[in-house]
């Protein structure tokens, strides 16, 4: 039987931008990343920081030629090696636009796995 919790399955790995805000809304800082596998319901990050949970991101993801702003809450957080942290992400409030683009990209990467 699989551990795994998830509803989606999860496909490798884009490079993006993120701006972190915390629960009211205040822009903390922005910062640089990039996602270790994907779904059409979260992410998990690659970053250089420690990213509180419960604080929310706003993504700029390059998918190919297309760029797409996503809104996520952070679920976890845990420090890596080499001061890399892998960041839980839930994606919310999915403009349809971008979570079109999402779908068709993740549809991509599960043919080529």
């Amino acid at each position: 039987m699989s551990d795994n919790k998830r509803k989606h399955e999860r496909y490798a790995a884009l490079n993006l931008s993120y701006i972190c805000e915390d629960k009211d809304g205040d822009v903390l800082y922005e910062g640089m990343g990039r996602t270790m596998n994907v779904s059409e319901g979260g992410m998990l990050l690659e970053t250089s920081c420690y990213i509180t949970p419960g604080n929310h991101l706003t993504l700029e993801v390059a998918l190919e030629d297309a760029l797409i702003n996503l809104r996520g809450r952070v679920v976890y957080c845990n420090e890596q090696q080499e001061k890399k942290f892998y960041t839980g992400l839930a994606l919310v409030e999915p403009d349809v636009g971008n979570q079109a683009i999402l779908d068709h990209f993740i549809k991509i990467f599960a043919q080529q796995g």
